[in-house]
């Protein structure tokens, strides 16, 4: 073995245990370290020396990479690697697949477009994103994209399990149908990733700002009832991805505080309780009434533009702005003098008359 691999084994051994004494020290139940066997270490890092790296192939997508002690891998690229890099690092892994795949770092000063400055920025260019599970993203120009279809990914995956089960553990057709169970996994992954990559491109790309929630998914898992969906989202990942190809595009990406922004109007500030199931938002002080996905997405647009300090405009529905009113609860008997346009009994009964309605009832708009 290179004694380079060697050492970064005894480094993320290190990194391990202060990980867990960290931990330990903010009040978890870590437990220990366990012995791992040898054979159950999946990669081997090759740190600044020990591989060598040739690209005199007859393909510009393939390479040659020798590693010490080991031998030659005949690599594919999956994308090509910036000519005034140097390669600093090199990752040997066996996926759970099967398959070997190889990581290179590559230190080297990217250029990034400049984003719009603040005060050149017109909030018809920008948008607000609200993340859902069924809606996988509403925004507040009324567009949607719904969630991958996941079932025959999910059904498959669960006959794989069935079939492992069934093996005897550690026998070859175990290992065989273990692999199987990880390239369905594998697949369904790579699909979520392909998904919210494209999206964050498109969405940074078109416009000059994006807005999304700052949302703590860790929290929202551990509270139970809709964990799994909510796991399966990846929203904070999806975050991650808008934050990456924001700034490869030049596109400013904020997140703004999440609280309230489903409960509140996005035209008059009037917050009203709403159950999960109720899809409808109905404002009882002005009468604004549009999809709940797309209220929240405008609310998150207008908090976005406070926030990244564009100077507020009068602007129409659809843009996301609305005249400034103060924030407030709407409350039984509040207003003594409704408006001519608003029904006084919209007025006088708070939240939404959905919530009378069953949720087959009510219908998508905007």
């Amino acid at each position: 073995m290179y004694s380079k691999c060697l050492q970064m084994a005894i480094r993320r051994i290190k990194q391990s245990e202060s990980v867990l004494e960290s931990l330990q020290d903010r009040g978890y139940d870590v437990g220990r370290l366990k012995w791992k066997p040898p054979r159950e270490f999946r990669s081997i890092v090759y740190n600044q020396s020990g591989f060598d790296v040739d690209h005199n192939t007859d393909r510009a997508e393939h390479a040659i990479v020798n590693f010490s002690n080991i031998g030659d891998f005949h690599l594919t690229y999956h994308r090509p690697l910036p000519d005034d890099g140097e390669i600093t690092q090199i990752i040997l892994k066996k996926e759970k697949t099967g398959d070997w795949s190889v990581s290179i770092v590559v230190d080297y000063d990217p250029e990034y477009p400049d984003k719009p400055p603040v005060e050149k920025i017109d909030p018809a260019d920008t948008v607000g994103i609200d993340l859902g599970i069924t809606t996988f993203i509403h925004d507040s120009d009324g567009r949607s994209f719904e969630s991958l279809d996941e079932q025959r990914a999910r059904a498959r995956i669960e006959r794989r399990h069935r079939n492992l089960s069934r093996k005897t553990y550690d026998s070859n057709n175990w290992e065989k149908a273990r692999q199987k169970l990880a390239q369905a996994y594998n697949r369904l992954q790579n699909r979520r990733e392909d998904y919210r990559e494209k999206l964050a491109n498109e969405y940074t790309t078109r416009y000059d700002a994006v807005f999304l929630e700052d949302m703590d998914v860790k929290a929202m898992t551990e509270n139970g009832g809709n964990s799994r969906n909510i796991a399966s989202m990846s929203w904070r990942e999806t975050i991650q991805a808008f934050k990456r190809h924001g700034k490869k595009n030049g596109c400013h990406v904020i997140e703004v505080p999440p609280e309230g922004t489903t409960k509140r109007c996005s035209q008059c500030g009037c917050e009203t309780d709403k159950p999960l199931w109720v899809r409808e938002h109905s404002c009882p002080a002005c009468g604004f009434e549009a999809d709940r996905d797309y209220n929240a997405a405008l609310e998150i647009k207008r908090l976005g533009l406070e926030q990244l300090g564009v100077e507020a405009q009068t602007m129409t529905v659809g843009q996301g702005m609305a005249e400034s009113t103060p924030a407030e609860t709407a409350l039984p008997g509040e207003t003594e003098e409704p408006s001519d346009d608003v029904s006084p009994k919209r007025v006088v009964e708070p939240g939404s008359p959905c919530l009378k309605e069953p949720p087959t009832a009510a219908s998508r708009q905007g």
